[in-house]
């Protein structure tokens, strides 16, 4: 057993929680342990220093009762958090301070620079600062050293021995390290919402990718997610669809490809409403039939939403996306009287101009409509009924909306109607920038939309023409299988590699790329791994490379060992901060770090113990590497 596993329980238990502390020294290097502090505890209790025994007691203790891996970025964290409020008291905000990956070797492997931000509010130089700091807690058992650098920075060294330990408990964890912080709590996550009778296009791409991403990493962290796919039933648009279909339909190209004739309707009475007044107030009086409950009218909008269904269902499933609850604007429609007389009964909607509203001085926002002068309903009333709804059926910690920032008004609207409503569950809007195409962005009203699965079709095809390059070998049907993956992944990782908040332009030659920052590359690169691992089984067939300890002789394994062990930490960071993209960096670099020592040093051809360790090493990184991938919804295979 590794000496992280052998040393998973604190060696002097107390009454109050097993924690155990270290006496502070004048002399870093010097431990010496001591029972629980009660008076620190006391001290801090109530805020994120409640757990100590994770700041302060050795840090060889690694695991938790269950054997679970806890964060080793986490450990660094809580004992320089610990130490700086010992230092600095109520002056530090300890969800400042952290360790960061250091920037060049020569300044450690980690580094924080928080004595910096509290020199000013401390009335102190900095660097006497950190050098306290350094001196009131004995360093954690992972640390080789740490030294105050420069005007403050605090640069620690871990243990190389530590480090392998660390990496042999990691490959012993199945879930690889990640934390459950999540557990006994629930999330509901809304993302996708296509809108019914149009087929889905390049504008869903970002919401359905980006949510997924999020629901797959926050169930990774233990969470309850509620994926719901809040879809478009319901609205203007369905008055200006039924006008279209009486007026524009034809039945037989309708039997054929019902969602196209049905999006091509769409744009003809649209385009007709446009210069057409007469034609557009008829459109609202179909609308208002509609919400009424007219047989006819619902008839024809049920039968657009079964049509719609089946294309929606068969773009997920290409997608390889799932939701718990697919429940469209209608869903809630019967609950809008009610909620608009208790805004009204609430005094938080007033007449204004023959519609209602809610004002919204006080958050600096434009008021709220919540009821139009015909009386119809709109898409904030149907999504503050939402946010009810759901507060009321799962008590969730957190409702989170994955669309574009074109919607961010709307949001901070809806959510600020909410809070009036006595909402107390944080909502939190995750925006996104558009993604184009190199000659710009398509509008469904225009008619000019491009198509999702046009755009999936051709993400195969191109995908398809590499795979016949690279692996002329393969069958037909396993090449159109890579093929699949390769381009799945190709679409997904274009979008997941980029800050959600910025503007994309997706080009083919960047999303195929097999030597740059893309799906194929880490595919490929996750293939690769695979093979040295069946040829070392090839070759010694009655050798274990796992029953091997693992060794860090050279600089790049060392390298690489310390890019794996901050995997636990960035899944975290990715949920937390809605922002996949930190997961798909983190990826990259393990991936193309892991290039530089297969090119670097002998795997097979080194020496017994070197040997297995090296293959060993590369079959973790390949597990981290397919579950990163897989927690961005990227599928991987063992052989492209």
């Amino acid at each position: 057993m590794s000496s992280v596993g052998q040393k998973c329980l604190p060696s002097v238990a107390d009454k109050h929680g097993g924690l155990v502390l270290y006496k502070k020294s004048s002399c870093a290097s010097v431990r010496q342990p001591n029972t629980f502090n009660r008076a620190f505890y006391l001290r801090h209790r109530g805020s994120p220093l409640h757990r100590v025994d994770h700041a302060l007691h050795s840090v060889r203790i690694l695991c938790r009762g269950n054997g679970v891996i806890e964060p080793m970025v986490t450990h660094l964290d809580h004992w320089l958090q610990a130490a700086f409020r010992e230092v600095a008291g109520d002056a530090v905000d300890i969800g400042t301070i952290s360790a960061i990956e250091a920037t060049r070797p020569e300044f450690g492997d980690f580094q924080c620079n928080a004595a910096l931000g509290l020199a000013k509010r401390l009335g102190q130089p900095p660097r006497p600062i950190a050098e306290k700091v350094l001196r009131v807690f004995p360093l954690p058992d992972c640390v080789e050293r740490a030294e105050v650098a420069g005007p403050g920075f605090i640069n620690v060294w871990l243990k190389t021995a530590w480090l392998a330990d660390y990496l042999e408990a990691l490959d012993a964890d199945e879930n690889l390290g990640i934390p459950s912080p999540g557990r006994g709590r629930t999330l509901v996550l809304d993302y996708s919402s296509p809108n019914v009778a149009k087929p889905m296009h390049i504008g869903h791409i970002r919401s359905t990718i980006i949510g997924n991403a999020l629901d797959r990493l926050y169930r990774a962290l233990g969470y309850r997610v509620i994926a719901d796919n809040h879809v478009g039933d319901w609205g203007t648009q369905f008055g200006v669809l039924l006008m279209g279909y009486r007026h524009f339909v034809d039945v037989a190209q309708l039997e054929h490809s019902p969602i196209e004739e049905l999006e091509r309707v769409y744009v003809k009475s649209q385009g007709r409403a446009e210069s057409d007044p007469a034609w557009m107030e008829a459109c609202r009086l179909e609308l208002v039939k509609l919400q009424s409950g007219v047989a006819e009218h619902r008839a024809l909008w049920q039968r657009f939403v079964t049509l719609s269904f089946q294309e929606f269902d068969r773009m997920y499933r290409r997608l390889g996306v799932s939701f718990d609850l697919v429940r469209g604007e209608s869903y809630y429609h019967d609950r809008l009287p009610d909620l608009v007389r208790r805004l009204e009964t609430e005094r938080h909607a007033h007449p204004s101009e023959g519609a209602l509203v809610v004002f919204l001085e006080e958050e600096g926002l434009p008021a709220c409509l919540v009821r139009k002068r015909d009386g119809a309903f709109n898409y904030a009333t149907t999504d503050i009924a939402t946010v009810l709804s759901r507060v009321e059926e799962f008590a969730p910690d957190r409702i989170i909306y994955v669309t574009d920032e074109r919607q961010q008004l709307h949001f901070r609207q809806v959510f600020a109607v909410c809070r009036r409503l006595g909402v107390r569950t944080p909502l939190v809007h995750v925006w996104f920038g558009l993604m184009r195409l190199p000659d710009g962005t398509c509008s469904t009203r225009d008619g000019n939309v491009i198509r999702l699965e046009t755009l999936l079709d051709e993400a195969e095809r191109r995908a398809l023409a590499v795979v016949q390059k690279t692996s002329p070998d393969m069958s037909p049907d396993e090449q159109r299988e890579v093929a699949r993956i390769v381009g799945m992944g190709a679409v997904k990782y274009a979008d997941l590699s980029q800050n959600p908040q910025t503007t994309i332009t997706f080009t083919w030659d960047k999303a195929l790329a097999l030597d740059g920052n893309s799906a194929p590359y880490l595919q490929y690169a996750y293939a690769r791994m695979a093979s040295v691992q069946d040829k070392y089984r090839e070759r010694f067939p009655d050798l274990d490379f796992s029953r091997y300890p693992v060794r860090l002789d050279e600089p790049i394994e060392r390298a690489l060992a310390l890019k794996l062990i901050r995997f636990p930490a960035v899944v975290t960071r990715a949920a937390e901060a809605y922002r996949p993209n930190f997961l798909a960096d983190f990826l990259y670099d393990l991936a193309r770090t892991y290039s530089t020592f297969y090119q670097n040093v002998p795997f097979l051809a080194a020496s017994e113990g070197v040997r297995e360790s090296r293959v060993r090493l590369g079959a973790l990184i390949a597990r981290i590497l397919k579950r990163g991938l897989y927690l961005l919804g990227i599928e991987t295979r063992d052989r492209i």
